[in-house]
């Protein structure tokens, strides 16, 4: 599965550079996605083969807490990125005539800065706040350095790591997939005004691979996010197939999305 991720993404990586036909604000946001899919895989697949292969279980503070801030930093970015394309689908639709104006090759070369920007700002501090003195165990049981699993490990109070952690993840995935929601709002009122159902359909069409991806991406964060804060009863292999499959299923599902419903590519 993680070939195949990797297969795939580099494939778009390459695709979209060599065919200048390509070089559209749409397909740059798709690289920038597909970036972070390699992040995220790479992250924690590379980690996790070692184990397997050669049993090497050890990780040092430092290294976790790299690991660590490169999954929750790119998490972030990602739900960046795709806020940014529910907004370029936006303007293709609801006012095209604007889209070349507003959306410039500058103005899209800003998003992965920004979105990068956003992503240190909001897991920065939780770096910082993890250092903490004491763990009660040096044993995770998780296949990588998950926050919530690394938090549980400390015998000082880390109530301010459980709520900053937990009120950063709801707050990116509340606020940005409410921004998203009223973009397709929006969107699907003025596919509704179109006259013919070919163009609706048309229309549609173009809209669900993006929301497949959204849905892909948040529900089994959110889900994985709420067995660790309610779940208590919750077998630890199941918390683990949680987080291995938010950052594994993605990263192979996004270019089927996008490269299924793409004549170009």
């Amino acid at each position: 599965m993680y070939l195949v991720a990797v297969v795939v993404n580099v494939t778009i990586l390459a695709m979209v550079n060599l065919e200048r036909s390509l070089h559209q604000p749409m397909y740059f946001s798709l690289c920038m996605l597909a970036i972070i899919d390699l992040v995220l895989s790479t992250s924690t697949m590379s980690k996790l083969l070692t184990i397997f292969w050669f049993g090497a279980c050890h990780i040092d503070l430092d290294t976790c807490l790299t690991q660590m801030f490169f999954i929750h930093c790119f998490i972030t970015v990602d739900s960046g990125i795709f806020l940014a394309m529910a907004f370029d689908h936006y303007v293709v639709i609801c006012d095209p005539l604007c889209h070349t104006s507003m959306l410039t090759h500058s103005v899209v070369g800003c998003l992965g800065p920004a979105a990068l920007l956003h992503g240190v700002l909001y897991i920065g501090p939780l770096m910082i706040r993890l250092r903490l003195p004491l763990y009660w165990t040096q044993v995770i049981a998780h296949s990588y350095c998950e926050y919530m699993a690394v938090v549980t490990l400390a015998c000082s109070d880390t109530t301010v790591n459980n709520l900053y952690g937990m009120g950063i993840g709801f707050l990116v995935l509340i606020l940005d997939s409410f921004a998203s929601t009223a973009s397709y709002v929006i969107i699907c009122r003025a596919v509704m005004g179109l006259a013919t159902p070919e163009a609706r359909l048309q229309t549609l069409g173009t809209c669900s691979s993006h929301i497949c991806a959204i849905f892909v991406f948040c529900i089994p964060i959110a889900v994985s996010s709420l067995t660790h804060c309610f779940g208590h009863h919750v077998p630890p292999h199941i918390h683990n197939l949680l987080a291995n499959f938010y950052l594994l299923i993605p990263p192979i599902l996004d270019p089927v999305f996008y490269a299924v419903h793409t004549k170009q590519i």
